[in-house]
């Protein structure tokens, strides 16, 4: 069940923060299954049998404002089949509504607000332990306290990116993303509050390696899905020189801003695959830019 002001391809793709947790996850001996609802749309019973089939410890939902809806009823699905068994959204909409989730949805047992890996990790760990630790211990958890929706401190941010798993050791898509948080502060958008500020990058060998395990899979396209790829010129390069040297036969779309790119990026980026290029300009008129907060004004 999706707004009827939004699209449906707005999330029909299996959010690339799904594969890391779940790579964490496989990682430190769990098991994993992602399972995308749009596929199922129009055989909501197929849901039912997939649930019923698996007997899942705990279900997870990454929750976007346009498939909010979806998640619940879902949800609502999976209590029917088995009234014990935990439900968390996580995701950028249940950031943002965490309060409002706990507060009207009792089908809704946890909320992992900001990045996720290790708060869900550390919760999975939690119920198979059993009744013995504090839920509200968990730094990026919000849940309900005798009744009341409460909220831990926000975790925080995982400075060295190449820790974690590498999710295409286990699962094949096509968006990937280089860095996490976006320096911009535009006054529509909440990157720079969900990821921050400080933008924290994987190594440029991480990221190819990546790729290389994805190209094996079969994979020949990708969304490079960062705010803005082109922030560090001299990483994107290596990046780019790496592709054409292992012969990643690929090719990628991007994001970047008209600021962060010149002549010798631009030319790597196409020798290694990329095909197009996405500007945040949202405006030709300077004003509307200002008050958008976009730093891009006229040449003088």
């Amino acid at each position: 069940m999706l707004e009827k002001r939004l699209h449906e391809e707005d999330v029909s793709i299996v959010p690339i923060g799904l594969y890391y947790i779940g790579a964490i996850l496989l990682h430190h001996g769990h098991q994993v299954h992602i399972l995308n609802g749009y596929h199922f749309r129009k055989n909501k019973n197929r849901i039912k049998e997939i649930i019923t089939s698996y007997q899942p410890d705990l279900i997870g939902f990454s929750i976007l404002n346009a498939n909010r809806w979806g998640g619940i009823k879902i949800a609502r699905m999976a209590k029917q089949i088995n009234t014990k068994i935990p439900i968390v959204f996580g995701g950028i909409g249940a950031t943002y509504l965490w309060n409002h989730f706990l507060t009207r949805f009792r089908v809704i047992y946890f909320v992992v607000f900001g990045e996720g890996e290790y708060t869900f990790l550390e919760l999975v760990n939690c119920i198979e332990r059993g009744n013995s630790i504090d839920f509200t211990e968990l730094d990026g958890l919000a849940l309900r306290v005798n009744g009341k929706p409460v909220r831990r401190s926000r975790r925080k941010p995982i400075v060295n990116l190449d820790e974690l798993p590498d999710p295409a050791r286990y699962f094949s898509f096509q968006h990937v993303a280089l860095t996490r948080g976006c320096s911009s502060n535009c006054t529509f958008c909440g990157s720079p509050d969900f990821w921050g500020r400080r933008i924290r990058f994987h190594s440029g060998s991480y990221f190819v390696e990546q790729l290389q395990r994805l190209y094996i899979k079969g994979v020949r396209h990708f969304f490079f899905c960062d705010d803005t790829f082109t922030l560090k010129k001299e990483l994107v390069i290596d990046i780019c020189k790496n592709i054409i040297v292992r012969r990643l036969n690929i090719t990628w779309v991007a994001i970047s801003k008209v600021t962060c790119v010149d002549e010798d990026v631009l030319g790597w980026m196409r020798k290694a695959g990329c095909t197009q290029i996405s500007y945040g300009i949202e405006s030709g008129s300077e004003k509307i830019r200002h008050l958008f907060g976009k730093k891009i004004m006229r040449p003088k």
